[in-house]
């Protein structure tokens, strides 16, 4: 297997024989030759490397854990999520995959990155699709066989940093205890959990023009839909009026006050979470982006929405709805060929 330290510079030879090795694990035909395989570098994966691989038989996409990734994701668990998201029509057909070294392969599928130019949050009908996609996820029915808990995933990443020898940015301390206050009035308010992507990223979403396509299932598992919704939210810089947008759309109708309390309370945790990831992607030397600069920056903006009079509002309106979950229409709402809500 090719080693993660050489992805960055690693020749065209090398990187074929690779995918060839990929290829016969899957039981995949190749062609007559060598010369019937072509890989392609893909861009977009921060903690991966992801290739687009043709052979005469079909189009496939290879990818390859990063380094430091087992510390933090459950290959196994990812599989099998990643193959229950694909049998609802929401990821891509899995092909292929060892959790013992975190190879999988996906059937190549064309479509446009919803991140280009921030068209999720621009482009007309596409926040809509997109929020429509996620709530096919939470009603597939099928369970995932992983639960992810963002608080519990912060207490995993501290236990890493510290064995990497990585500081923690002294703001960090006020910020958890933040984050515990959050913790307990959502455990004092539990709601049922779902099958959830839990990194919905705009690059995880592809647009094909006639679906919505959700990729990268690392970080699957059962949870509370509405991190989902939270994450899409910051991921994708919506503002309070999207936010409604949203909402509205994945309920079908009128969304109560702890509703919109309880995706602004995620938000702020979504920041503390994933600033402490980006810390343990300084720390493991990834070069794919400037980690540190980005995990100051989530825990700067997780700051100012927990320095927010409205954080402790919040806070307070999750704990008075104890007992009392947000309903969703049992049917999604229309949708025109835009992407419009027709209501």
């Amino acid at each position: 297997m090719l080693p993660p330290q050489l992805w960055p510079e690693v020749g065209p030879r090398l990187l074929l024989g690779t995918a060839l090795s990929v290829l016969s694990r899957a039981s995949l035909p190749v062609g007559t030759g060598t010369g019937d395989v072509r890989v392609e570098r893909l861009s977009g994966a921060l903690t991966n490397a992801s290739y687009k691989v043709i052979t005469d038989g079909g189009v496939y996409v290879m990818r390859l854990s990063g380094t430091g990734t087992s510390g933090f994701v459950d290959r196994a668990s990812e599989g099998h999520n990643a193959r229950v998201a694909a049998g609802l029509g929401i990821n891509a057909e899995v092909v292929y995959c060892d959790p013992r070294d975190g190879t999988m392969l996906t059937r190549f599928v064309e479509g446009r990155s919803m991140d280009e130019g921030g068209r999720l949050g621009r482009e007309r009908g596409a926040l809509v699709r997109a929020t429509l996609a996620l709530r096919k996820v939470h009603d597939g029915g099928r369970p995932f066989v992983s639960r992810f808990d963002a608080f519990s995933m912060m207490e995993r990443y501290l236990v890493l940093l510290s064995g990497l020898g990585a500081p923690v940015p002294a703001v960090y301390q006020k910020l958890a205890r933040g984050a515990g206050a959050v913790r307990r009035v959502l455990e004092e308010s539990p709601v049922r959990l779902v099958p959830c992507h839990n990194d919905p990223w705009p690059g995880n979403l592809l647009d094909t023009g006639r679906r919505i396509y959700v990729i990268d299932w690392e970080y699957s598992g059962m949870n509370d839909p509405m991190w989902d919704l939270g994450a899409l939210s910051v991921e994708a810089g919506l503002g309070p009026e999207q936010d409604r947008q949203m909402l509205l759309a994945y309920y079908g109708g009128a969304v109560s006050p702890m509703l919109r309390s309880r995706l602004l309370l995620y938000k702020a945790v979504g920041d503390l979470h994933w600033a402490l990831w980006a810390l343990v992607q300084h720390a493991n030397r990834n070069a794919a982006e400037d980690f540190l600069a980005y995990a100051l920056g989530r825990l700067k903006r997780c700051k100012a929405r927990m320095e927010s009079p409205d954080f402790v509002r919040h806070l307070d309106v999750v704990r008075a709805a104890r007992g009392r979950s947000g309903r969703r229409n049992p049917v999604p709402p229309e949708v025109d060929a835009t992407g419009s809500l027709a209501v």
